[in-house]
């Protein structure tokens, strides 16, 4: 009999931690929406004849609705049902999704983005309340929503890439659908609990904490660097396939979930781990900058230290800003605003930036290519037939990296010729690959001081220990 009452009195804490999970892989999916379309960004350009910046508007519209709805969103979850509100936006998120599954335009494609954040801001500020009630100890809840949070945002790229080589870039989204799905449910099956805590909720103040959030925005500028433009130098610049791209991308969210375990020992405080986080992304970005070579391994380095302090860094930071305040969904509406307009402010500066140099470095690229192919050891008639095909590779894809792989397949020489030829594609590959390194390192510079610039406010801080 004893064994038995044991099991009973076990079933509801297993199936109650179970719920909590369920809802916090819908958090994650939403806040991995942020940026899951970055490696699928170069597919969505060719098919429909876009440029990088207007395609750079699928991730920009998403960020800024949910930094704009994020605290709106938290207020209703405060002031009506935290589990209504999360089904409800279940189920616009998942409409949206629908229509960015089968959107016919770039246009399209970006509206429904931003109704996919629009009822993602309701997903993530409402799921706070229901997890931190379920848990039963505040900080343990917050930190399983933070910690699903940074998960997302850090696997969404890597996910989204390996969809988009396996089937297309469509497919990103379809996948979402049956998952966030699971989250209503869960949800409505949380709901007690909080409706028993709610009287608590309305008599605190409206003061969110303004040093911890504009730490969390000024960081998530930087971040847009390793999570947005590398992405773009690996599939653009060096000509990676979205697959490989996304196994070397893994390591920086593998370090932001191991940095609790490789710091646990460490750990003394919030300023202390902000700092340091701000410190590890700053010197990511900045051997980001410095690459010596267009090899994958090179980055590694860089995307580990990034990973490190993305870990330190958000986590402590999304603790600090809502510790001891309630109600606890506005203050995380707070914090998903602070983080989703740090994103759309990187993105806003970094673009225009890497964009600009991209362009700069055009006419050197194509006099360096003009003069490997006039030195280049093959008969005058080839170098005319290949020079034409190159200069409509380069016109037809101004203002980008070009790829230059179509105007050599289109080349018909002679067996004799052929060495010569791939010698040549693969010194026109290695000096593009060398403009594109260089393309970029002003805007991994400036995400760097982005980083750096964090440390203001986050010096500022009450080192207050998590332990």
């Amino acid at each position: 009999m004893r064994t038995d009452r044991s099991d009973q009195s076990a079933s509801p804490l297993t199936a109650r931690t179970a719920t909590v999970v369920v809802l916090l892989l819908g958090v994650a999916v939403v806040l991995g929406d942020a940026g899951v379309v970055t490696l699928a960004l170069p597919e969505i350009l060719r098919d429909f004849g876009a440029q990088v910046w207007g395609v750079a508007w699928v991730l920009i519209a998403f960020n800024l609705v949910l930094a704009l709805v994020a605290v709106p969103a938290a207020r209703l979850c405060v002031r009506g049902d935290p589990a209504v509100a999360t089904a409800t936006g279940v189920f616009a998120f998942a409409a949206a999704t629908t229509v960015c599954a089968v959107a016919p335009s770039l246009g399209v494609l970006i509206a429904a983005r931003a109704g996919q954040a629009a009822g993602g801001a309701l997903v993530i500020v409402g799921s706070l309340e229901l997890v931190v009630a379920a848990t039963g100890i505040e900080r343990a809840g917050v930190r399983r929503w933070a910690v699903a949070g940074v998960a997302g945002a850090a696997l969404g790229p890597v996910i989204g890439g390996l969809l988009t080589s396996a089937f297309s870039w469509r497919a990103i989204f379809v996948v979402q659908i049956p998952i966030v799905l699971l989250a209503p449910p869960a949800a409505i099956a949380l709901r007690s609990p909080v409706q028993r805590r709610r009287p608590t909720l309305d008599t605190s103040p409206d003061r969110p904490h303004l040093l911890a959030n504009l730490a969390l925005a000024l960081l998530s500028a930087a971040l847009t660097a390793a999570l947005f433009l590398l992405v773009l130098l690996l599939v653009d610049g060096w000509s990676r396939s979205p697959a490989v791209t996304a196994v070397a991308v893994t390591a920086v969210p593998i370090a932001a979930l191991a940095a609790g375990r490789v710091f646990r020992g460490a750990r003394a405080g919030t300023r202390s781990e902000a700092v340091a986080g701000s410190v590890l992304i700053a010197g990511g970005l900045t051997g980001l900058a410095l690459l010596p070579g267009s090899e994958l391994v090179w980055t590694l380095a860089p995307q580990v230290l990034i990973g490190l302090g993305l870990g330190l860094s958000v986590d402590s930071l999304t603790a600090a800003a809502l510790r001891d305040r309630i109600p606890r969904a506005l203050h995380g509406g707070w914090t998903i605003a602070a983080r989703h307009a740090g994103v759309v402010v990187g993105l806003a500066i970094l673009t225009p930036i890497f964009t600009a140099d991209l362009r700069h470095a055009q006419t050197p690229a194509e006099e360096a290519i003009a003069s490997l192919v006039l030195d280049a050891p093959l008969p005058a008639s080839t170098k005319l037939d290949l020079a034409e095909q190159l200069g409509r590779r380069l016109s037809a894809e101004r203002g980008r990296v070009p790829d230059l792989r179509p105007a050599f397949k289109a080349l018909r020489v002679p067996a004799a010729q052929a060495p010569a030829v791939a010698a040549l594609e693969h010194g026109l590959d290695d000096q593009l690959k060398r403009a594109a390194t260089r393309a970029f390192r002003t805007s991994f510079l400036v995400a760097a001081g982005l980083a750096l610039l964090a440390l203001w406010p986050v010096l500022a801080l009450r080192d207050r220990s998590r332990s």
